[in-house]
């Protein structure tokens, strides 16, 4: 800010707020109370500048607020550290809510301590969020309550039809696992989902008393699409496993895990890993059942594969996912997130 007009030309900083209507301007003394009020902090707050000069600025504050002493923290925080940031409830002057991210920093003016505090009303993108929750937890509940439905409808038509219990189970145990992972999904708006977490919900059924399924790896994001089909393959796998494999006797275990990875030419991947240790000995089966086609096939769309491996010791499968550096593939549709890898 060195050199800037705004520091050396009054008129221009008077011209700025004056004119910057969405944003409330308020100064403080170091105790909290209202010196100077902007026309937009009238047209926010609805209190004019002869009714809110000279109060405290918590006339602003919810009752909740007020009572847990949110206003005294917020003043503490400026100057602690410099700077304090809120994005909470306030309230106007006709008593009505409105949801304001704000800032407060401290300043000196005439040789004196004071504060600064800016406002913007996000009231209708607040609601317009909640709303949507609103509609995707609606959403949820109905389509939880469709797959139930189904679930229960093909239960019923298989048992009639004199289909054997073992295919009525799969069917629906992998109707669950895909309620599972739209309830993560869900939980994501369908935006993304952790690996971690989808992995833990597939898995979750065949845990027993202690857990037998350990899971390790980098964050890492899911799209929508990918998370269905590793939550799809994993049941597949977990399913084999405590029918024939590992988790078919006392003392077998699964390791799954995950890694970012680089081959030789630069591209990116994710190798992930599902290994059986413990179980009965093993051998490739004579015919490729459902869940080998499915993991032949499951991660298609992704440029991916999935290698099965029925070693002596224990079922291996290695999933091999790439991503371009766009973070852009015809299924991975999530750019790079912050808090993980995205794939």
């Amino acid at each position: 800010m060195i050199g800037s007009p705004v520091l050396t030309d009054p008129a221009l900083a008077a011209l700025i707020i004056e004119n910057a209507w969405d944003f409330a301007i308020i100064t403080l003394t170091p105790d909290g109370m209202i010196t100077s009020w902007s026309p937009g902090a009238e047209r926010i707050t609805g209190y004019t500048p002869r009714a809110a000069i000279g109060q405290s600025v918590d006339i602003l504050l919810t009752a909740p607020d007020l009572a847990a002493g949110v206003g005294a923290l917020e003043i503490s925080t400026a100057f602690n550290r410099g700077r304090a940031e809120d994005s909470r409830w306030h309230v106007r002057r006709d008593k009505e809510w409105f949801w304001a991210n704000g800032v407060m920093v401290p300043f000196q003016h005439a040789g004196e301590c004071a504060l600064l505090k800016i406002m913007r009303d996000e009231t209708p993108a607040k609601l317009a969020a909640e709303h949507r929750i609103l509609l995707l937890n609606e959403l949820n509940h109905r389509i939880k309550n469709t797959l139930a439905t189904v679930q229960s409808v093909t239960e019923q038509t298989l048992r009639a039809g004199g289909v054997a219990a073992s295919t009525r189970q799969s069917l629906t145990g992998r109707l669950m696992a895909l309620s599972k992972v739209h309830d993560v999904l869900t939980q994501e708006s369908w935006a993304s989902a952790d690996l971690a977490e989808v992995v833990g919900k597939a898995v979750a059924p065949f845990q027993v008393a202690e857990p037998v399924i350990g899971i390790s790896g980098p964050p890492v994001r899911l799209s929508p699409n990918l998370a269905v089909a590793i939550s799809l393959a994993l049941h597949e796998l977990a399913t084999n496993a405590n029918k024939f494999g590992a988790l078919n006797r006392p003392g077998g275990r699964v390791e799954v895990s995950w890694t970012d990875a680089h081959d030789g030419e630069g591209q990116r991947f994710l190798n992930f890993l599902w290994q059986e240790s413990g179980g009965p000995p093993v051998s490739s089966p004579e015919r490729r059942g459902f869940g080998a086609r499915l993991l032949s096939r499951v991660f298609a769309d992704a440029r991916g594969e999935a290698r099965l491996d029925f070693a002596a010791s224990g079922v291996c499968c290695v999933i091999t996912l790439p991503l371009s550096e766009d973070g852009e593939t015809p299924i991975l549709k999530v750019a790079q997130d912050p808090r993980g890898l995205a794939f």
